[in-house]
């Protein structure tokens, strides 16, 4: 024998399906005051931020000074007996970009110790590869004089 609820209200609903109603219709009329305010339609014209546009922040150069310094430190510090034909990896915490040497050549130019290289770099804005040269100064110092995409 199974046990039902027999209980009714004064239209003859089960009690049961009475509360249920009822419960429904507070938390629907509960959330519905949680969203009104977001569902401004005729009145929120005037209250848009308009000083805010797509498509407004300039793009950055692609190579930038950074990656030029971390590429010079990376030609100029190397051993080149040692490192031979293997490609010599750089990376630049700064601006996220990174690359590869895949060769350096020393050479001397009029009593100038220089150095010619070819390199990657890959950053947000599409990989790249280019040739530089890095020379050394009167002072000792190494001087990147030219550094170019490569076509």
């Amino acid at each position: 024998m199974a046990v039902t609820d027999t209980t009714k209200n004064r239209i003859g609903l089960p009690l049961s399906l009475s509360i249920r109603a009822i419960t429904f219709f507070f938390v629907a009329a509960a959330v519905s005051g949680c969203t009104s305010g977001s569902l401004d339609l005729f009145e929120g014209a005037s209250k848009v931020d308009r000083s805010i546009s797509t498509a407004t922040v300039p793009k950055p150069p692609q190579e930038t000074v950074s990656d030029q310094v971390t590429i010079l430190n990376a030609v100029t510090s190397t051993d080149l007996t040692k490192l031979g034909d293997s490609p010599l990896p750089w990376a630049n915490t700064t601006t996220g970009s990174a690359g590869v040497v895949s060769s350096i050549r020393e050479a001397s130019r009029n009593g100038t110790t220089c150095r010619d290289f070819v390199t990657t770099r890959h950053a947000f804005d599409g990989v790249a590869q280019y040739r530089g040269t890095a020379c050394l100064d009167p002072a000792g110092r190494w001087t990147l004089v030219s550094f170019a995409a490569r076509s």
